[in-house]
């Protein structure tokens, strides 16, 4: 009997294992989407600033973000349904490659979908923070709040409370800031915008970054 109960035992453990191997996400995923971004050459202008974005496919879709700024240098390495991790992960191949002034970080949303509770989400942040602070002390950081949508309304007080984390974490530290786009994207009645998005309900059409453009503006300047 009790030969049977280590048994139980042993492949409940095995059968959890597996579970929460399953669910883990394997960064090497994005492989090819990193490689094309790092291996893109640019012909910048040597009297423009640099200027990264990166993070999710709110990012990697915005293709025209040089347009709207094309007083910079932009460097779009957006990679589509990325969190925080996978950015810890592909960290030399997409932000230190090049020595950016200005940093524009868009991670979380992707991280709360999958039930990644704000407080490991911000000790995640919090690590990439550090790391770039000491490789690239003249950089100049800038979170982009993850945004509310359509498709996800449903974890809003996730949202609330990631950005909340977020923004304390920026008013601590120097060269650290927080561009705000929840709050442009809802109406006067704390209702997201339904005309902003694309079919799906979660990515941005023109109107959306165009409100984007109006906060990261801000930043630039």
């Amino acid at each position: 009997m009790r030969h049977k109960f280590k048994f139980l035992l042993l492949f409940l453990v095995i059968t959890l294992l597996g579970l929460v191997s399953s669910k883990a996400q394997d960064p090497t995923r994005f492989k090819e989407q990193v490689d094309r971004l790092f291996n893109i050459e640019y012909n910048f202008s040597a009297d423009k600033k640099l200027v990264i974005f990166t993070g999710s496919s709110s990012v990697r879709m915005w293709k025209d973000v040089q347009n709207y700024f094309p007083e910079y240098n932009i460097i779009n390495n957006g990679f589509g349904g990325s969190q925080f991790s996978d950015l810890i992960y592909y960290y030399d191949e997409l932000i230190t490659k090049q020595t950016p002034e200005i940093l524009f970080i868009y991670e979380g949303d992707n991280d709360l979908a999958s039930d990644k509770n704000p407080a490991k989400i911000l000790k995640e942040a919090k690590g990439l923070i550090a790391r770039i602070k000491r490789d690239l002390p003249q950089t100049k950081i800038v979170l982009i709040s993850p945004k509310p949508s359509i498709a996800r309304k449903s974890l809003k007080k996730d949202y609330i409370r990631l950005n909340k984390k977020l923004t304390k974490l920026c008013k601590k530290q120097d060269n650290l800031e927080f561009a705000d786009v929840w709050t442009i994207m809802l109406d006067k009645n704390g209702n997201v915008y339904t005309d902003i998005f694309i079919e799906d309900g979660l990515h941005m059409n023109k109107k959306g970054y165009d409100l984007w453009a109006k906060v990261i503006g801000k930043y630039l300047k």
